[in-house]
């Protein structure tokens, strides 16, 4: 649910949308407006503590000396860089060790290899028919950043496409579609449908006897961008289709959205933000001028049966850690869940074959993975910590920390929170922190180049999440390649800087006229991330 702090100023709309949602999800908030997650189980704050919150979040000024506690992102649990390509799958430092064997089991889980049905291997039985990996960890490698294929034979496999049709006009909406279209008035994007013979993502793998839906194709276009000082720094713009159609002609109004994995580092500590300090940084009309217009996602729960704040994934469309491990299970593997029951995953109705073929369900499992295993991912996912600041006292880094602020990048990516105090052991590592996540996990337009043209909730096609930048610094560390934005296009931190647009475009402007140097030292800053 979600419920205004009386000291959030927002815009009406967004206010008396917000109201409606906190009346649907049928839950009483506290007097502060922080209990906006009815299984998260929050302490209000007191005035005194929300004083000393407003004060350590307030930006900085002084920027010849690091701030205390910068270098802990992840709050007291932040860990250790190990040096090596394993400090992503890290339990924070504060993790009961009670809870330490429920950790390695959930990553025995994301780490599973599920197999077809029907199999000797009760437990693993119920991969596809369809799919995209044959497991979690096989997406997001070494909990990190997932890469678009560089050459024809590379794998594709951290890396997929939504897919979508635009709904026709006249189409019945859900409840909850119109609902989220009552919001934004009657020219609301218009809703989507999954493809039809093809569903809500293209399915390159498939088990035996069932074809896959097709192939991911890449083509990219060079372009050339001319900073001021002189540096020509390469763009490449990528083209997809799609190869060996599987299940007949693909729609003429398909609509597509590339997107790699993304990286699972400090996921509970997102969600333990409370929605009202989030919902601070939301100026739908730009009221203040400032050209940043950042917009919550509302998204719909299927554990609340009502809508929630969106905080995860590329356009913000899952609400809550467990949601959004239940969809990756549906969608990506085509494995069943308490939350997403369907045994045959994104099959469509026109793919009969694989709506009816075995499934690893049964009266003694129930679904194919059951709500303790499902628990046990979430709880993995939920505790993988954050690693600690690198060089946060080293002068250069200083200075573009001092470029990043004044160029504009922290409107959009806000550095730091303090999380809900929670109640009991096992929220110990969430629980009244102080995170350096770098984002509002907002919605924001990033302009026609970075468009998917493809609608998702709220979000338009223009509109993205701000991604936490923690961690980025350590992208080839863990993963062995940098690539960055949703698709990966970018080869840089300066390429993806320069593919800002919209929103960004006053920010990335002031990025090309910086000199050398103090470009250099904002790159220095955010690989010190």
């Amino acid at each position: 649910m979600l419920i205004l702090s009386p000291h959030v100023k927002q815009a009406p709309r967004l206010i008396g949308a917000l109201c409606v949602l906190s009346v649907l999800a049928g839950q009483a908030g506290g007097a502060d407006g922080t209990k906006d997650d009815p299984a998260l189980p929050i302490y209000p704050r007191t005035a005194q503590e929300q004083a000393r919150i407003n004060a350590v979040t307030a930006p900085t000024v002084d920027f010849t000396t690091p701030e205390p506690f910068e270098a802990n992102q992840g709050g007291a649990g932040t860990v250790a860089d190990t040096g090596d390509d394993t400090v992503f799958s890290l339990p924070p430092t504060t993790l009961p060790l009670n809870d330490r064997l429920d950790f390695e089991l959930g990553h025995a889980l994301f780490a599973k290899l599920w197999v077809s049905s029907p199999s000797s291997t009760k437990a693993s039985d119920g991969l596809g028919p369809l799919f995209n990996a044959r497991s979690c960890m096989r997406c997001h490698v070494k909990d990190g950043r997932g890469h678009p294929p560089e050459h024809p034979d590379d794998s594709r496999v951290s890396m997929f496409l939504r897919l979508s049709v635009p709904a026709p006009q006249t189409a019945a909406l859900t409840e909850i579609e119109a609902y989220l279209a009552d919001l934004d008035g009657p020219n609301a994007t218009p809703r989507t449908r999954p493809a039809p013979g093809y569903g809500g993502q293209l399915q390159d793998f498939a088990i035996t006897g069932h074809a896959a839906e097709g192939r991911m194709e890449i083509a990219y276009t060079e372009i050339p961008v001319t900073l001021a000082d002189g540096e020509v720094v390469m763009l490449r713009r990528p083209n997809y289709t799609i190869s060996n159609p599987g299940y007949g002609a693909l729609p003429k109004d398909l609509q597509i959205s590339p997107r790699v994995a993304t990286p699972m580092i400090g996921l509970g500590l997102l969600e333990a933000i409370p929605a009202a300090d989030l919902l601070a940084h939301a100026d739908p009309e730009d009221e203040n001028g400032d050209g940043i217009s950042g917009r919550p996602n509302l998204v719909w729960s299927e554990r609340e049966g009502a809508p929630m704040l969106g905080r995860f994934g590329w356009k913000a469309g899952e609400p809550r850690v467990e949601h959004q491990s239940a969809a990756a299970f549906h969608g990506d593997i085509g494995i069943s869940t308490p939350l997403f029951p369907t045994t045959f995953g994104d099959c469509t109705v026109e793919q009969v074959a694989c709506r009816t073929a075995p499934d690893g369900a049964g009266d003694v499992r129930g679904d194919e993975i059951d709500q303790s295993g499902l628990d046990l991912v979430t709880f993995y996912a939920r505790n993988l910590a954050v690693p600690a600041r690198r060089d946060v006292d080293d002068p250069e880094v200083l200075r573009g920390k001092e470029m990043f602020y004044t160029s504009g990048c922290a409107s959009c990516h806000v550095p730091k929170f303090v999380t809900h105090r929670l109640e009991g052991a096992t929220s110990t590592p969430q629980s009244f922190q102080l995170i350096w996540p770098y984002s509002d996990l907002l919605l924001h337009d990033m302009g026609p180049d970075l468009a998917d043209n493809r609608p998702e909730g709220r979000a338009t096609g223009r509109e993205w999440r701000t991604p936490p930048l923690w961690g980025i610094g350590l992208t080839a560390q863990v993963s062995g390649a940098t690539t960055y934005l949703h698709d990966g296009r970018a080869r840089s931190l300066l390429e993806a800087v320069l593919w800002h647009g919209g929103e960004a475009q006053a920010a990335r402007d002031a990025v090309t006229v910086m000199s050398k140097s103090d470009r250099a030292a904002l790159i220095r800053f955010l690989e010190s991330l």
